[in-house]
C-alpha cells in the first residue's frame, strides 16, 4: 500500500523545515510549514493535514500545548483524529509518556535519523488509513442494518392490515351494500396508509443509499 499525504511540519528552526520539505516532497508528500504553535493551529484549520509533525520546544505554544488543544478542546474537535508525531531534544521516558497520554501518536528524539522518521511517518499514516477503513466498514454495516430494520418493520406492520382486508372481503356478501361500501372505504384508508408507509420507506432508503455512496467516496460524515 503506497501512502502519500498532506503533512504539516512545525518547527522554529528553519533548517529543519527546509530539510523535511525537500526530502518529503521528493517522496511525493505535500508539505506545509509552521514556525510556532499558534501558526500550527491556524494551518491545521486551513489545510486539515493527514499528519502533524511538530517540535515540542517552540515559541508561543509548545508541542504539548498544541497537542492538548487539537486532541481535547471543542474548537478543534473535527481535527481530533489527525495523528501527531512529536520531535524533542529530550530523551526522558516520563516526558515521552506525558506526550503519548496527551494524544501524541509517535515520538522522535533529536538528533533524528531520516530513514527512521520516514518509517514512522509511513507507519502512522498506514495506521490512520486502516482505522478509516474500519470506520467506513462499520458505518456501512450500520447503514445496511438500518435498512434491514426498516424493511422488517414495514413487512411486519403491513401483514396485519392486508390480512384483515382479505378476511373482510371474504366475509362480505355482494348483496350487502352497506358492508361493501364499508369494505371499499376500509381498502381506501388502509391503502393510503400503506402508500404513505412505502413513501417514508423509500425516503429512508434514498437517504441510506446516499450515505452509503458518501462512505464509498471516503466521506466519514
Amino acid at each position: 500500500m503506497t501512502l502519500k499525504g498532506n503533512i504539516l511540519i512545525v518547527d522554529d528552526e528553519q533548517i529543519n523545515l527546509d530539510f523535511f520539505d525537500v526530502m518529503l516532497s521528493k517522496l511525493g508528500f505535500k508539505v506545509n510549514q509552521a514556525t510556532d504553535g499558534e501558526e500550527a493551529l491556524k494551518k491545521v484549520k486551513e489545510i486539515n493535514p493527514d499528519l502533524v509533525i511538530l517540535d515540542n520546544i517552540m515559541p508561543k505554544l509548545s508541542g504539548w500545548e498544541v497537542t492538548k488543544k487539537l486532541k481535547h478542546e471543542e474548537e478543534y474537535k473535527k481535527y481530533r483524529d489527525i495523528p501527531i508525531i512529536m520531535f524533542s531534544a529530550m530523551d526522558d521516558v516520563k516526558d515521552k509518556i506525558e506526550g503519548l497520554e496527551l494524544g501524541v501518536d509517535d515520538y522522535i528524539t533529536k538528533p533524528f535519523n531520516f530513514s527512521e522518521v520516514l518509517a514512522r511517518i509511513r507507519a502512522v499514516l498506514r495506521n490512520r488509513e486502516l482505522t478509516k477503513q474500519v470506520l467506513r466498514r462499520e458505518k456501512r454495516l450500520a447503514v445496511v442494518e438500518s435498512l434491514n430494520n426498516s424493511l422488517v418493520f414495514f413487512t411486519q406492520h403491513i401483514k396485519k392490515p392486508i390480512s384483515q382486508l382479505i378476511e373482510n372481503a371474504e366475509n362480505t356478501k355482494p348483496e350487502n351494500r352497506a358492508k361493501v361500501i364499508e369494505l371499499i372505504e376500509s381498502i381506501k384508508r388502509e391503502g393510503n396508509e400503506i402508500l404513505a408507509t412505502i413513501g417514508g420507506l423509500e425516503d429512508e432508503i434514498n437517504e441510506l443509499q446516499g450515505r452509503d455512496e458518501r462512505l464509498k467516496r471516503g466521506d466519514m460524515s
